[in-house]
């Protein structure tokens, strides 16, 4: 394992411990990123501790400590602190214990109804997905500076307002939810060519399950990460090329992940209280049902994508519903769907079309938006299936 790798991953959960230790977002960052480069300097040379990420957490604890020591507004929370470095001396914090959801504190105060919505995901993103202010810029289509700004201000608004660190009051949540599952879904997204953020995502999810086990949304969450981060090893082949789900090796599949995420997924459907993370978790569950892509019970998929549409109709699921409606109704069908959404800035609108007009023999139009898919397409894989044409079609 390297530095880096550790750092990804323990990155996060070190800075939600700091901050609760500190009650300061800035010398929390700092410390773990100090602690990251002195990591860098002595790791190659010592090799890596037994506990990385606690090594990261506690060296990171002891220099807010001694930063905190050198200025003078520091005195009073010092005296707090004395019995903490005492306790930190002769070992690593543990996951378990009563910091355990130190990181799910985190996500509700980057939540606060008090900060804009995009604040609020790219914060967190910054803060505990492990993302640089430049990989969370790329992920907005910003410029690093105004995305460092937004985060600047996001933090000096937590400061401001002084929103508390801390999971909300049970008659709190139902309001606060939605926000914190749409972060969740997006680190995950984020995460889509990195196991460590799509591994925090899916442990998010669990914590939020465990804490809100009667919140059908959050099985539902969950269940849609584990069922998606099942098919990660399958959307690449040996050479790096990206996959079509059609074309993927079912046998690379994480079927214990597929097992469990099928488990939420039948208890979902007991509550019969549906919502989209739930459906979404259902179309994903169909989808692993099938051992080859042409088993697939796509009439299925289409009556769920028809239940998504009506509680979420955006043209994102419009368009996933086409894809399913070209399996069951034929590609005319669904390129009617298709070309009446307003979807220009998103390549998987393009590449969509781009595969129905292959099908239907209009080779040159499939061209122009295979072109213009791969423009937008965000992975150098992608891009690259996309400028051969996606392979030529099916």
């Amino acid at each position: 394992m390297t530095a880096d790798r550790v750092f990804r991953e323990a990155s996060g959960r070190s800075v939600a411990t700091l901050i609760r230790l500190f009650g300061d977002i800035d010398i929390a960052e700092d410390a773990v990123q100090d602690a990251y480069a002195i990591a860098l300097r002595r790791w190659p040379r010592d090799g890596l501790p037994p506990n990385p990420g606690g090594w990261i957490t506690t060296t990171a604890r002891n220099l807010a400590i001694d930063r905190l020591r050198r200025e003078s507004r520091a005195r009073e929370l010092l005296a707090d602190m004395a019995a903490l470095a005492h306790d930190h001396d002769s070992g690593t914090p543990e996951e378990g214990g009563p910091v355990q959801d130190d990181r799910l504190r985190l996500i509700f105060t980057c939540c606060h109804p008090a900060l804009a919505p995009e604040a609020q995901v790219a914060l967190t993103l910054r803060l505990l997905g492990g993302l640089s202010t430049e990989q969370v810029a790329r992920a907005f289509l910003v410029a690093e500076p105004t995305m460092a700004q937004r985060l600047v201000r996001a933090k000096r608004k937590i400061k401001a307002a002084r929103i508390p660190y801390r999971v909300p009051d049970d008659h709190e949540l139902p309001a606060r939810l939605p926000q914190v599952l749409a972060v969740v879904y997006l680190i995950a997204n984020a995460g889509v060519d990195d196991p460590g953020i799509g591994a925090e995502a899916i442990r998010l999810a669990r914590l939020l399950a465990m804490l809100m086990p009667d919140e059908p949304e959050v099985a539902g969450l969950l269940a849609l990460l584990l069922l998606s981060e099942s098919r990660r090893e399958s959307r690449t082949g040996r050479d790096g090329a990206f996959v079509l789900l059609g074309e993927q090796d079912r046998g690379r599949w994480d079927h214990a992940l597929i097992a469990e995420g099928q488990a939420i997924v039948r208890a979902c459907l007991r509550r019969d209280q549906p919502g989209p993370y739930q459906l979404q978790a259902a179309i994903n569950a169909v989808h692993a049902d099938a051992s080859r892509f042409e088993q697939t019970d796509w009439p299925q998929i289409v009556a769920l994508y028809d239940q998504l549409l009506a509680i979420a109709p955006t043209p994102v699921v419009a368009l996933n519903r086409a894809i399913a409606v070209g399996e069951v109704d034929g590609a005319a069908a669904a390129l009617a769907i298709v070309d009446a959404l307003d979807l220009e800035g998103y390549h998987p609108f393009h590449a969509t079309r781009a595969d129905l007009l292959h099908r239907l023999g209009r080779d040159d139009e499939a061209a122009t938006a295979y072109a213009r898919a791969a423009e937008l397409a965000p992975s150098e894989a992608e891009r690259e299936f996309l400028q051969h044409g996606g392979r030529a079609g099916r």
